[in-house]
């Protein structure tokens, strides 16, 4: 259990941070997605993410219907994203800009969201 709460604190962090920069500078992701164009970036960019999602997911692979199933998801999320950019970047690149054009309000907030809800799971501020 101490892995889920370590995870929980390190995924709520990561995700309100991202959210906040963001939202506070939201040219920073069409900047994000040009430098994708960038081989040696995107190289660099899908290495990040396989190690991140691979360490997740070899640390904490919990299928269980609880707070613990979001952890594992963004693991395999972040592998499966990374292993994308890697091997099929050119599509996986117009998907991710696609997705990110259309829905972007939608994952600002399911960011924020979910980095809040995994921050009290892993300091268990309000208790259910």
């Amino acid at each position: 259990m101490e892995t889920s709460i370590f995870l929980a604190r390190f995924w709520g962090w990561y995700l309100l941070i991202f959210f906040f920069i963001l939202s506070l500078n939201p040219r920073r992701i069409k900047q994000i997605f040009d430098d994708l164009k960038d081989q040696k970036f995107l190289i660099l960019a899908a290495f990040a993410a396989i190690i991140l999602g691979l360490l997740n997911i070899l640390f904490h692979n919990i299928w269980e219907p609880d707070w613990r199933f979001i952890i594992t998801g963004l693991g395999w999320i972040s592998l499966f994203i990374g292993l994308g950019l890697f091997v099929f970047p050119d599509s996986t690149t117009r998907r991710l800009t696609a997705l990110n054009i259309k829905f972007v309000q939608v994952i600002y907030i399911l960011l924020f969201l979910t980095g809040i809800y995994l921050l009290n799971m892993g300091y268990q501020l309000v208790m259910y």
